[in-house]
C-alpha cells in the first residue's frame, strides 16, 4: 500500500520539528528539520525533484513527525537522531571523539610533552589542541624536543635512570633524571615549549634574545650559542608557519566537487597558527546543492560529535541556514560563535588554502579512481568479457618450509580494495610445503559455502601459481558444481621480475600475452602482490604466535621463571632442545630429576 501523502499534509503541523521517513520494513531512511514542517514535507510531493530524491520518496511508507519549540532545537534534535539512526539518505559523516592532545601534567617536578588520544576529565594538567591528526601531533613533539630538549620518557623509565639516555647524546633531552638541570631551568624550557605550541612563538624568540644577550655581556659564550641556536630554529619554524597570526580560532570547511566525487577539507587554526587538515569524502544521498551539502556537513560535524567549537567557522560556500547554525553553535560552546564565509585579509587566505587543500584532495581521488577504472575496463578486454567484472577474488599460499601454512583471499571492486571481504584460512591436516593441497583446502572452504549459497560470487578468481594452481582450481569447481565465474592463473616468469609474468586463462594451453605497460596486466599484479602480502602477514602471524606458545608450557615443574631461565641460558628454544641432560641441569633452579623430565618431553 503506497504512502498517501495527501492525508498526511493535511494533518501535519506548520510548527518547526523533526521529521523522519520510514521503509515498509520500519527502517529510517532519511532525517531532516524544518523551519515549518507541513511546507517542507509538501515539497517532497512536488514536481522537479531530483533522481536520488524521487527514489527516496518513492520509498515511504510512513514519516513520523516530532514538534519542537524552535528551529535551532530541530536543528539540534536532526543531529542527535542522525547519529543514532545512521540514515542511508543522510550525510554520515564519521564519529571521531579522539582527536589528539597534548598534554603536560602539574604533579611531576619535570613533566614530560605527553601525546593524548582524547582529553579526560582531569584537572592535574593542561590539554593543548586538539590537533587534526596525530602526524602533527608527534611532529610538533619532535620539533620541540629538538629545540627546548624536553623529556619523552615514562615517568616509570624516568623515575629509574642512573645515567643520561640515548635522547641526551643526541641533544634532544636535558637529562633532568639525573640531575644535570635544575627544576626552574627545565620549567622555563617546558614553559617556552607551551608558548610556542599555543602559537605565542614570536613572544618565546623575544624572551630568547634577551637572555643571549644577557648571557654574551656576561662572558657565558657557550650559553649564549646554546640560545643562539634554539632562536634560529624558531625562526626556521616561524617562516615554515607562513599562515601564522598570532590571532584567531576558527575552522574554515572548503567543499570541492566533480560529477561523482566531492571532497570537504577542514583546516584547524588555533592562536592563529594553522595546525594541519582533514579530509572528508561524505556521500552526498539526494544530491544536494554544495551550500547545502556542507550546511549539512558543518551540522553534523559539530552538533553531532563532541567536538571543540572554535570561535570562528568559515566556510567556502554561502550556507542556506548560517544563521540558525551559528545559533546552534553558539548555544552549544556557551559563547558566541561567528560563522561566516565573507573574510578578508589572512581569513581570506585560510580560507584560500582550504579551497587548495580541497581541490588537490579531490584531484588526487578522481585521478586514483580513473585510473582504477581504466584498469578494470582493460582487463575486460584482455579476457574477452561482454562486462566489466565487478568482484575479482586472488587466492596464495605462505608458509615457512611446511611450517604455519596460511592461505589468503583478497577481493577487489571498482573501488579498489575491499578489505572487509578480505579472508585468510589457517591450513591444517596437509603434508609440509604441500602447496597444491593448502590450495585445494582453501578453495574448497571458500567455494563449497558459495555452493550452498552463502558470501558474494567473484567474477574472475586469480590463482598465483601458474599451471598446476589454476588446473587445481578448475577440479576444485568442478567437484562443487560451480560454474560461471573466469579463471586466471598467474605464472612468475623465469626472471620472477614483475611484467614477465605469464598468464593462463581458463585453461593452461590459453596463454594472455600482456605488455609490461597494461593497465590489465597492471591491476593482476597489484591483487596478486596484494594477496602475496596479506599471505605473508597471516603467516608470519601464526607462526610467531606458534614459536611463543613454548613446548616447554606443558611440561610439568616448567612454570614462567623456569621456562625463563631455560631460554636465558641457551639463547633460546631450539638451544634448550639440543642441550643434553647434563647441560639442563646446569641451569639455576633446574634439578637433574627435572632436566630429566624436560629431555625426555623434548625429545620423546
Amino acid at each position: 500500500m503506497s504512502f498517501d501523502h495527501r492525508r498526511f499534509l493535511g494533518a501535519v503541523s506548520e510548527a518547526p520539528g523533526v521529521y523522519r521517513m520510514l521503509d515498509d520494513r520500519g527502517d529510517t531512511l532519511y532525517v531532516g528539520k524544518a523551519r515549518r514542517l507541513k511546507a517542507r514535507l509538501a515539497s517532497y510531493f512536488r514536481g522537479a525533484l531530483n533522481t536520488k530524491t524521487q527514489a527516496l520518496v518513492a520509498r515511504i511508507a510512513d514519516i513520523q513527525v516530532t514538534v519542537t519549540n524552535s528551529e535551532t532545537e530541530a536543528l539540534l534534535l536532526e543531529q542527535t537522531l542522525i547519529k543514532e539512526l545512521r540514515p542511508p539518505y543522510n550525510i554520515l559523516l564519521r564519529d571521531d571523539k579522539s582527536y589528539p592532545f597534548v598534554f603536560v601534567t602539574d604533579r611531576h617536578p619535570f613533566p614530560a610533552l605527553e601525546y593524548k588520544r582524547a582529553r579526560q576529565r582531569r584537572d592535574d594538567g593542561r590539554y593543548l589542541g586538539p590537533y587534526p591528526s596525530s602526524l602533527a601531533v608527534r611532529e610538533s613533539l619532535s620539533l620541540m624536543q629538538k629545540i627546548f630538549r624536553i623529556r619523552n620518557c615514562e615517568d616509570s623509565v624516568f623515575a629509574h635512570r642512573t645515567r643520561p639516555c640515548l635522547q641526551y647524546q643526541i641533544q634532544r633531552c636535558s637529562a633532568p633524571c639525573v640531575g644535570l638541570i635544575g627544576e626552574a631551568d627545565y620549567r622555563r624550557d617546558l614553559e617556552h615549549a607551551v608558548q610556542c605550541l599555543e602559537g605565542r612563538s614570536e613572544q618565546v624568540t623575544g624572551e630568547l634574545t634577551e637572555a643571549m644577550e644577557a648571557a654574551s655581556r656576561e662572558l657565558a659564550f657557550e650559553e649564549a650559542a646554546r640560545l643562539r641556536d634554539q632562536i634560529q630554529q624558531l625562526r626556521q619554524l616561524q617562516q615554515r608557519q607562513f599562515v601564522d597570526t598570532g590571532d584567531g580560532d576558527a575552522d574554515v570547511f572548503a567543499l570541492a566537487s566533480r560529477p561523482g566525487a566531492l571532497c570537504i577539507s577542514v583546516l584547524s587554526v588555533r592562536q592563529g597558527r594553522l595546525l594541519g587538515a582533514r579530509h572528508h569524502t561524505p556521500a552526498n544521498g539526494l544530491d544536494l546543492e554544495p551550500e547545502a551539502l556542507l550546511g549539512e556537513f558543518v551540522s553534523q560535524y559539530y552538533l553531532g560529535q563532541a567536538r571543540e567549537i572554535p570561535r570562528e567557522v568559515i566556510t567556502s560556500h554561502p550556507l542556506p541556514d548560517a544563521a540558525l547554525i551559528g545559533r546552534a553553535l553558539s548555544e552549544r560552546a556557551g559563547r558566541r560563535v561567528r560563522l561566516t564565509d565573507q573574510v578578508r585579509g589572512h581569513r581570506a587566505q585560510w580560507r584560500e588554502l582550504a579551497r587548495t587543500n580541497a581541490e588537490q584532495q579531490l584531484a588526487g581521488q578522481l585521478a586514483n579512481q580513473a585510473q582504477l577504472t581504466r584498469r578494470f575496463e582493460a582487463l575486460r578486454d584482455a579476457l574477452g568479457l561482454e562486462a566489466t567484472p565487478r568482484r575479482l577474488e586472488c587466492f596464495d599460499i605462505s608458509h615457512s618450509h611446511g611450517e604455519a601454512t596460511v592461505a589468503s583471499c583478497v577481493v577487489f571492486d571498482e573501488n579498489g580494495p575491499r578489505k572487509s571481504d578480505y579472508r585468510r584460512f589457517n591450513i591444517e591436516g596437509v603434508a609440509a610445503g604441500d602447496d597444491y593441497a593448502a590450495m585445494r583446502q582453501a578453495l574448497v572452504r571458500r567455494f563449497r559455502r558459495l555452493a550452498d549459497g552463502e558470501g558474494e560470487r567473484p567474477d574472475v578468481l586469480i590463482v598465483d601459481g601458474g599451471k598446476g594452481q589454476l588446473n587445481l582450481a578448475r577440479e576444485v569447481f568442478e567437484e562443487l558444481g560451480v560454474i560461471g565465474i573466469g579463471l586466471l592463473g598467474v605464472a612468475k616468469g623465469t626472471t620472477r621480475k614483475a611484467g614477465l609474468e605469464t598468464l593462463f586463462l581458463e585453461t593452461v594451453d590459453r596463454t594472455l600475452d600482456l605488455d609490461g605497460t597494461s593497465p590489465a596486466l597492471h591491476l593482476v599484479q597489484h591483487i596478486r602482490d596484494e594477496s602475496h602480502r596479506f599471505a605473508i602477514t597471516g603467516h608470519r602471524t601464526r607462526r610467531d604466535k606458534a614459536r611463543r606458545t613454548s613446548t616447554l608450557e606443558g611440561i610439568p615443574g616448567v612454570g614462567p621463571r623456569r621456562r625463563r631461565e631455560l631460554l636465558r641460558f641457551f639463547g633460546g628454544l631450539q638451544g634448550v632442545k639440543q642441550a643434553s641432560r647434563e647441560e639442563l641441569a646446569r641451569v639455576p633452579g633446574i634439578s637433574a630429576t627435572l632436566a630429566e623430565a624436560i629431555h625426555r618431553a623434548l625429545h620423546g
